[in-house]
């Protein structure tokens, strides 16, 4: 059986000035720019057709912070479809939390790269399927890496960073996922902090690598610019989700629309 292509709208959530939660955009993991209001978007994704919903708190890691739970709570109230939550999550009570505020999957980087167990402790305490773990990948061309792959005519390795891409670890992507499909990750969440907010299409080289490397759903997030982009993904890199944020939150494009231009390409898609 096909399994059926998912469509994901992202919010990236931080505090503002007067400490209240608002969405906002960036390139880069930087320069971001004030979006919206996480519950009105939230509500919106929902009624438009989105198969899914991801909030991320993008600097609760970077400020060790607790995440903005009162505000998942009520993005929760308005979505009927899966929701993840991502953010500030180090430890099993974290996850335990965040899910009953109302998330169906959590998704961790940071805390489980400083403890790798915790994905096994989450993973046994609440089910794989609520476990997603978030690689925010960078490119580097060096030898330092231990998998590798030509992207734009060199070859690169792709490291993990945490903290919102702000600080390298020296790990490689590609071992990174393989232990996290082993320690019981019900999920991949991959995005290239190279491509992020730039609209010039997924890095198809990372996505690619990870995909070929474990038997885990993967999610391709970062560099959507349009329903080509997606196509593009789901074709050469064989990714089971596309996240995207910029082109749906500026409503450059609809999610049915993307959705329409992939059903008549024969991709397999939820209308």
């Amino acid at each position: 059986m096909t399994l059926t292509k998912r469509i994901i709208p992202c919010i990236d959530v931080d505090l503002d000035d007067e400490g209240n939660a608002a969405v906002y955009t960036g390139v880069n993991f930087e320069d971001l720019t004030y979006t919206g209001d996480p519950v009105e978007m939230a509500k919106r994704y929902n009624a438009a057709g989105a198969d899914e919903f991801v909030f991320l708190d993008i600097t609760a890691s970077a400020e060790g912070r607790e995440t903005m739970l009162d505000t998942v709570a009520h993005v929760a109230d308005e979505v009927f479809i899966p929701l993840t939550v991502g953010g500030g999550i180090g430890t099993r009570e974290d996850v335990k939390e965040t899910l009953r505020a109302g998330a169906d999957k959590v998704s961790i980087n940071t805390g489980a790269l400083r403890r790798p167990e915790l994905i096994t402790e989450a993973a046994t305490a609440f089910g794989s399927q609520c476990v997603v773990i978030s690689v925010d990948a960078r490119r580097r061309f060096d030898e330092a890496g231990e998998h590798y792959a030509q992207a734009g005519g060199e070859s690169c390795w792709f490291e993990c960073t945490v903290k919102g891409g702000r600080e390298g670890t020296g790990i490689d992507v590609i071992e990174w996922a393989s232990e996290a499909e082993e320690r019981g990750a019900g999920e991949l969440f991959v995005n290239s902090i190279d491509a992020d907010g730039t609209k010039d299409g997924y890095d198809i080289p990372l996505t690619a690598a990870v995909c070929d490397s474990v038997s885990t759903p993967v999610i391709a997030s970062s560099g959507c610019g349009g329903p080509e982009d997606a196509y593009e993904v789901f074709t050469d890199a064989d990714a089971d989700a596309a996240l995207a944020a910029s082109i749906f939150h500026f409503e450059e494009y609809s999610i049915e629309a993307v959705k329409s231009y992939l059903a008549k390409r024969d991709i397999p898609i939820r209308l």
